[in-house]
């Protein structure tokens, strides 16, 4: 079993109502994309990831909003652990945290060369880890260094996963396998992680109908998960 730390979280704090109607999910066009303008505040944010909409920004365009049909999803029973990764669990090579260092993950996730992390998003992310609804999972060198991380969003039972990264091999595999240990411990039913990608795919990622998607969130923002717990 991994030893996650978790450091001290606000409980999420109440929001005021979103000033914004997102339309119906399944009007989306074939790519996914929904809508467009609005704003980052907290309480638009978490209003979209409770109807099953995320924010994706591209290129020049306007803040744009999608609910992507099918939807990547990693089943919290079904996780794969290669037989490398799991020599590197065995190893205890990394310290693991959780809601210790979000704003330097999130660096991290934005440093690629391609990113769609623009500042308005980092701190958009950033004012919502402070007021108790985002999260992160920190993988941490024994000399103390950041080896890597993911990051995302906890309304229920549901935690939306937006980005990862790494510096050490194996770094954001090992963030994952925390991130499905520590949502297994506290009552996540529903890990969402958006978009398929082989590097999801080879943990055991996979698709589901956008209506399957929203039944099952439907049920996850039921249940009083306390994520930071």
């Amino acid at each position: 079993m991994l030893d996650i730390t978790v450091a001290p979280t606000p409980r999420p704090a109440p929001l005021p109502a979103c000033r914004f109607q997102f339309p119906d999910p399944a009007r989306a066009d074939a790519e996914g994309l929904l809508a467009h303008g609005g704003d980052l505040e907290p309480a638009t944010l978490i209003t979209a990831y409770r109807r099953g909409i995320f924010p994706w920004p591209y290129d020049d365009a306007p803040l744009l909003w999608w609910s992507p049909d099918p939807r990547a999803i990693l089943p919290l029973e079904g996780l794969h652990v290669s037989r490398s990764l799991a020599r590197t669990l065995r190893q205890g090579r990394f310290r693991l945290t959780l809601n210790d260092a979000f704003p330097a993950v999130i660096d991290g996730c934005a440093a690629r060369e391609e990113t769609w992390i623009t500042p308005g998003l980092r701190e958009a992310y950033v004012r919502l880890h402070r007021l108790g609804w985002a999260h992160s999972i920190e993988v941490w060198e024994a000399d103390g260094k950041l080896a890597g991380g993911l990051y995302g969003v906890a309304v229920g039972g549901l935690f939306a996963a937006e980005s990862m990264f790494h510096h050490a091999r194996d770094a954001s595999k090992v963030a994952v396998v925390a991130l499905v240990t520590h949502a297994r411990r506290v009552g996540v039913t529903l890990l969402d992680v958006q978009v398929p990608s082989p590097h999801l795919a080879s943990l055991g990622a996979r698709t589901i109908p956008r209506a399957e998607y929203l039944a099952r969130l439907a049920d996850a923002l039921g249940r009083p998960v306390a994520f930071a717990a």
